[in-house]
């Protein structure tokens, strides 16, 4: 039995100089990674970690952070980010229902988050974005070399928590055949190997910027540009030095309304992606008008890691997610009764692979409601998938408006409506109407400031059935989104609740 992670992803790199990490600090080679991954085993297990221990951690991205993800995995614990902008009330509920080992906090939040971890009896150590904090005093006392805890496919490896718009958050157990596979899956898909250079500006709190892209360069042998966050001033500068880069869709918007965002400046890239959140097909076509290059949109969520994607090579189509990836099985079946739907009609996402998770933490109730017998796991997203496989994904299936008892899918009234002139984004949602139970309503961005709302709703007219035509149009300075770049229709349900009141 071995260490699937550690050894599938954080072996060290043959070349031991190489660069791993690039940062505005200076670069770190893979020998250096791995020396100070061993340090932190060795303290984590002074500290009382043992092998499916749970390790709560949330500071802010830093080398040190990443080191200490591969080093929970090392020693054979488990490994659970939380959002750096969760409250310490928000805090208490991850840590009560995790009851990690250890919990590693930035120092500004480790008063407040005390109380907690010993309530708990958890140790509570500090790391903050200066690389500075009681856990990083302990390294130098540790030594640089540590023998990886056996861990088998099945043991867990990560518990990452879900946002929990809809009730309690859950926690999603992966596992470490869940991403050891999909890291591999997603290298011969994307096409990566040791001579690639990511560019990273993503969090590494969620599934995108710690599994995918870190996990992914690990195991090709590549190296990272590991920047805090993203900034246009950030991506110009460090572009010239990549050769890929991973981004939400707020990344790729910001990029195109920046003059400075040339055509040669993006020239020398082998590849774009976009994920956590649907690119506008706008976005897609201005992108490739701008640099020549289409961007490639893959799809997964936090239960299942990477599922589905456009191809490398081959037609990418703006507007769809592609085609499943290799070793998962996709079906798009009736939300009611589990039958697959025709070609091109609405149905949900269920998926079946070794990317799948196996359960929510602590919540079989949750889990055996997920699944179905056949072991797929009902993703809760709808979809329809055209003649030739491509994928659209048109909304959750919480956001689903029952308007007098016909089904509205808001992603198609928001296409239409996004394809207006003056419109930069809408989002569509249903409140509640004393006569039809869901009223539809949009809530639009406007590109041109003197946009009508009587001009959106004549270029309905005629083009969607007159159900689902909005019954109120809402103008916005933008729309509320988590960090991930997802558009929050949970808020907006809740702040338009009494439009028709």
């Amino acid at each position: 039995m071995t260490n699937v992670l550690y050894d599938g992803v954080f072996a060290p790199f043959s070349s031991s100089e190489k660069p791993f990490l690039l940062t505005p600090s200076g670069h770190v080679s893979y020998t250096a990674f791995t020396q100070l991954t061993n340090q932190f085993a060795n303290c984590l297990v002074k500290n009382g970690l043992h092998p499916d221990d749970r390790v709560a951690v949330q500071v802010d991205k830093s080398v040190m952070q990443l080191a200490l993800y591969a080093a929970v995995i090392k020693a054979g614990g488990v490994y659970l980010p939380l959002n750096t902008e969760y409250t310490p009330h928000e805090l208490d509920y991850f840590i009560s229902d995790a009851k990690p080992a250890v919990v590693v906090v930035a120092n500004r939040v480790s008063e407040a988050v005390t109380p907690l971890a010993s309530g708990i009896g958890a140790n509570l150590q500090t790391l903050n974005a200066d690389e500075t904090g009681s856990l990083v005093r302990q390294l130098d006392l540790e030594s640089t070399d540590f023998t990886a805890v056996p861990r088998s496919d099945e043991d867990l490896a990560a518990i990452l928590y879900t946002s929990g718009t809809t009730g309690r958050s859950k926690g999603a157990k992966l596992c470490h055949r869940n991403l050891l596979s999909n890291a591999k899956v997603l290298a011969k898909s994307w096409h990566f190997t040791s001579y690639d250079v990511l560019l990273h500006m993503l969090p590494v709190y969620h599934t995108h910027g710690l599994f995918v892209a870190t996990n992914l360069l690990c195991m090709v042998g590549g190296s990272i540009i590991f920047l805090p966050k993203f900034s246009i001033a950030d991506a110009l500068a460090w572009m010239p030095k990549a050769t890929s880069m991973m981004g939400v869709p707020t990344f790729y918007t910001r990029l195109i309304d920046s003059s400075e965002f040339t055509r040669e400046v993006a020239s020398h890239m082998r590849l774009f992606i976009s994920g956590s959140a649907p690119l506008l097909a706008e976005t897609h076509v201005k992108f490739e008008r701008r640099t020549g290059k289409m961007i490639l949109e893959r799809y997964g969520m936090t239960e299942t890691n990477m599922s589905i994607s456009n191809p490398y090579e081959g037609m990418r189509i703006a507007g769809t997610v592609g085609k499943p990836l290799p070793g998962v099985e996709i079906r798009i079946v009736d939300t009611k009764t589990g039958v697959p739907v025709p070609e091109g009609e609405i149905g949900i996402i269920e998926q079946r692979g070794d990317n799948v998770f196996l359960g929510y933490w602590e919540m079989p109730e949750k889990t055996a409601e997920s699944f179905r017998a056949d072991g797929f796991f009902i993703t809760g997203d709808m979809a329809k998938q055209d003649k030739n496989g491509y994928i659209t994904i048109v909304g959750r299936d919480k956001d689903l408006i029952i308007s007098g008892g016909l089904n509205v899918y808001p992603k198609e009234v928001e296409v239409m409506i996004d394809d207006i002139d003056g419109v930069l984004e809408s989002a569509v949602i249903g409140v509640p109407h004393r006569d039809f139970g869901e009223a539809v309503v949009a809530v639009v961005v406007p590109s041109d400031k003197n946009l009508d709302t009587a001009l959106i709703s004549r270029s309905l007219t005629g083009r969607i059935a007159k159900f689902k035509q909005p019954k109120a149009i809402v103008l916005a300075d933008a729309l509320p989104r988590n960090t991930m770049g997802k558009v929050q229709k949970a808020e907006l349900r809740r702040s338009h609740a009494d439009l028709f009141v």
